[in-house]
């Protein structure tokens, strides 16, 4: 069984945590709580943090030639003490991991916060990055980050995931700063780096190798521009499918004729959307174990975080496991 590390995840205080919303309501997540015995979670609420109050009134990201944040009822603009405290924040953080937003929110809403015309009308004229996401986003852009609302859908949530706790494999390596550490962990990720991007996964390989004999902790800060280059979004069915291949090419002496047409029909039916990737890893998975390969055994592909984290349901929209 694998041991994995424990990620530290900066996490919007409304969900699941604290009555800190703007009605003084806490929001229930299913993601949340299931991540809650395998993650260390460090919840913020900005807009408590700048001195708003529980229940509040609202505020909104209004066009005054620059975004600004105010808050209608008062008039007050909020915008330099968010700026100030996010900073601030960060600032004050361990080393983290990734971080999980509440959505549509003018703090911590990533992708579609609305933008209104002025603070005293409804009129939206556009879409935009909360102000204490932005300062998350310049910062940390290289991490695990994502809004709940997002992690519905099973692939997006698959990738969080992944990218989270390879991250947080990856932040222990680091502090041990050790080459030998760091050459286990791109053996033990092979499989799931090439399925992310083999390009980079090769220029891993020959940072680690290091012919140019750099002090390591030039290696490892090289290495990590990469991994985050790499992990920067979900992998392409097709890489996917290379990957199984690879590792059925392990078994090909010790497969019958059946054996290999109907793992190469599950590969089809993937490819068609018919069946999700677990299918075709479980697969693989019981021939890892019915031959046993210790190497194959241990690549994190086959169970890049704990099993306890999949879900069963999907919102229906993108490929499941892709």
């Amino acid at each position: 069984m694998r041991i994995f590390q424990t990620p530290r995840v900066v996490v919007s205080q409304c969900l699941e945590f604290e009555e800190v919303r703007y009605n003084g309501a806490v929001i229930p997540d299913k993601t949340v709580q299931r991540m809650k015995p395998f993650v260390e979670f460090i919840p913020v609420c900005p807009e408590v943090g700048i001195g708003l109050g529980v229940p509040r009134d609202v505020i909104r990201i209004v066009d005054q030639g620059q975004e600004r944040l105010v808050q209608p009822k008062t008039g007050e603009d909020l915008t330099d003490d968010m700026v100030h405290f996010a900073k601030e924040f960060i600032d004050s953080l361990p080393d983290v991991d990734g971080f999980l937003l509440k959505n549509r929110s003018p703090t911590c809403g990533i992708h579609d916060v609305k933008v209104y015309q002025d603070s005293q009308h409804g009129q939206v004229i556009g879409k935009t990055t909360g102000f204490f996401a932005k300062e998350i986003l310049s910062r940390h852009s290289g991490l695990a980050i994502e809004e709940e609302g997002r992690l519905k859908n099973f692939t997006l949530r698959h990738h969080f995931l992944t990218k989270l706790f390879t991250l947080a494999d990856f932040r222990d390596v680091r502090q041990k700063g050790r080459s030998k550490d760091l050459q286990q962990f791109q053996a033990l990720n092979k499989y799931l780096f090439m399925a992310y991007h083999p390009g980079i996964s090769k220029k891993m390989g020959r940072v680690i190798a290091n012919h140019e004999q750099k002090p390591i902790p030039a290696v490892f800060e090289e290495y990590e521009d990469l991994l985050y280059e790499l992990l920067e979004k979900p992998p392409k069915a097709k890489a996917n499918v290379n990957v199984c291949q690879h590792i059925a090419g392990y078994f090909k002496k010790e497969l019958n004729r059946e054996e290999k047409a109907y793992f190469q029909s599950l590969l089809n039916q993937y490819m068609e959307e018919k069946v999700p990737l677990s299918a075709v890893i479980s697969v693989l998975s019981t021939w890892t174990a019915r031959f046993q390969s210790d190497y194959l055994r241990n690549q994190t592909y086959f169970e890049p975080y704990p099993m306890e984290l999949v879900e069963i349901s999907d919102s229906g929209k993108g490929r499941a496991y892709s």
